[in-house]
C-alpha cells in the first residue's frame, strides 16, 4: 500500500505528543504528506480565544513534526462533532490513512459515552491506524 496522505487528529492531551511523533515518523518513512487536524467540539460557551489558542497548538505540533523529519506538514482546524469531522476531512481530503490515538476507554464508560477513535475506525472510508498511548495502564493490565 502506497501512502501519500496521512491524517492525524489531535485533542492536545498528553497522548498527542507521542501520537504526532509516531505519525511524523511514518510520514517521513513513506514520504507522505502529514495533516494535523484538531476539531473544536461545540461547547455551551465558546470563547473567541478558544480557536486562536487551538491554532497556536496546531502550529506548535507542526513544528515538532517538521523537526522529526515529516516531509510535508499541514494543519487544519474544524468545528463540530469530532468523529464526524475527522471522517469527513479524511474523505474530502483524499487521505490514505488516519493515525488516531486511543485513550483506552473500556467497559461502561465506553458503552455509555462512545469513543471518537472507535467511531472513526468503524466509519472511515480509508485505512485507520489506532495507536495506544505508551504506558497506558488499561493496556498494560489487559496484556
Amino acid at each position: 500500500m502506497h501512502l501519500s496522505k496521512i491524517l492525524c487528529p489531535l485533542d492536545f492531551s498528553a497522548a498527542s505528543g507521542p501520537l504526532v511523533a509516531y505519525a511524523a515518523a511514518l510520514a517521513g518513512a513513506t514520504g507522505a504528506e502529514l495533516c494535523l487536524l484538531h476539531v473544536q467540539e461545540p461547547q455551551p460557551v465558546l470563547s473567541d480565544a478558544d480557536l486562536p489558542e487551538a491554532a497556536l497548538e496546531l502550529a506548535r505540533y507542526q513544528l515538532i513534526t517538521e523537526q522529526a523529519g515529516a516531509p510535508r506538514v499541514t494543519t487544519r482546524l474544524r468545528q463540530g462533532e469530532a468523529s464526524c469531522e475527522i471522517t469527513r476531512e479524511a474523505r474530502d481530503g483524499g487521505f490514505d490513512l488516519i493515525v488516531i490515538g486511543s485513550h483506552g476507554q473500556t467497559g461502561l464508560t465506553r458503552f455509555l459515552m462512545g469513543n471518537t477513535a472507535e467511531h472513526v475506525v468503524r466509519t472511515a472510508l480509508c485505512a485507520t491506524l489506532l495507536v495506544k498511548p505508551q504506558g497506558d495502564a488499561a493496556y498494560r493490565q489487559s496484556a
